[in-house]
């Protein structure tokens, strides 16, 4: 085998080329926000939200109406519990964000496992990007195009809420929204994810590319346009990797972001010690 026939032979399946776009596009939206959260450290948020949407998907398909619709309500309905539960002042943050997305997941996988379904539910909770239709893909296409807009219009003001909400507030920004704004986003963004790696592995799209690109430079600038170009990368690989080995595609997407992750560090390990000497 080629080459050339490594790179052309995936792009002669239709669905290939659907699976292609969509996690290319879901990477580059899951990116762009994980700059956030791995900056504010909402690093365990991503994985409550992602997680919680479960529940969501499954009502939706019980009661008829699209996934995204279900996940969206579920994803807003999470980042409201958490607060409910955190603003009794007696329950610390993270434990709040345990409570409410282990809560949830579990609520949804006991529907799935009580209902009756021609369609394998199971595909919510791993992915299932080979099987993405062009509405699917339409709908990854709009959600991110609206998560990556919003993103960057409001660029500035999230780099300020993240870096100091005390000043963002003194200038007359409010705090509340703009963490609020962020919520939201991480809830369209897990719905963006949830067709190519599942629920499970949703948190590590929203995490991984940011963290890595943080590594590499110091320039939230920079960052931005790293952590995208390196998961769109990382995202491609994988697909071809999984159509040549006949394994999991999101979990080949996942392993190659972790792999870019490790190089990262071990080559920024590497320049401190080149320092020292």
């Amino acid at each position: 085998m080629t080459a050339l026939t490594w790179h052309t032979e995936p792009l002669m399946y239709d669905f290939m080329v659907r699976a292609l776009v969509t996690t290319c596009i879901a990477a580059a939206a899951c990116a762009l926000l994980s700059c956030w959260l791995v900056l504010i450290g909402w690093s365990l948020m991503g994985d409550a939200v992602s997680h919680a949407v479960l529940p969501g998907v499954v009502i939706a398909y019980i009661v008829g109406a699209p996934f995204a619709v279900g996940a969206i309500i579920a994803g807003f309905f999470a980042v409201g519990l958490i607060g409910c539960v955190q603003g009794t002042n007696r329950v610390k943050e993270d434990a709040a964000i345990g409570i409410v997305f282990t809560t949830l997941f579990s609520i949804g996988l006991v529907l799935i496992s009580i209902t009756p379904s021609q369609t394998n539910l199971t595909h919510i909770v791993f992915g299932n990007v080979l099987g993405v239709s062009s509405l699917d893909l339409l709908q990854v296409v709009v959600l991110a195009a609206v998560v990556i807009g919003v993103l960057l219009l409001r660029r500035r003001d999230l780099v300020l809420y993240a870096f100091d909400p005390g000043h963002a507030h003194a200038i007359g920004l409010s705090p509340r929204r703009l963490g609020a704004l962020l919520l939201a986003l991480l809830a369209l963004t897990s719905v963006v994810a949830l067709q190519v790696v599942g629920v499970v592995l949703i948190v590590a799209m929203l995490i991984i590319p940011g963290a890595t690109a943080r590594l590499l430079t110091d320039s939230f600038g920079r960052i931005l346009v790293i952590a995208p170009l390196l998961a769109i990368a990382c995202s491609a690989l994988g697909l071809y990797i999984s159509f040549w080995a006949d394994a999991s595609p999101g979990g080949l997407v996942v392993l190659c972001q972790a792999g870019a992750f490790v190089l990262a560090l071990l080559a920024g390990l590497r320049r401190r010690r080149s320092r020292r000497v």
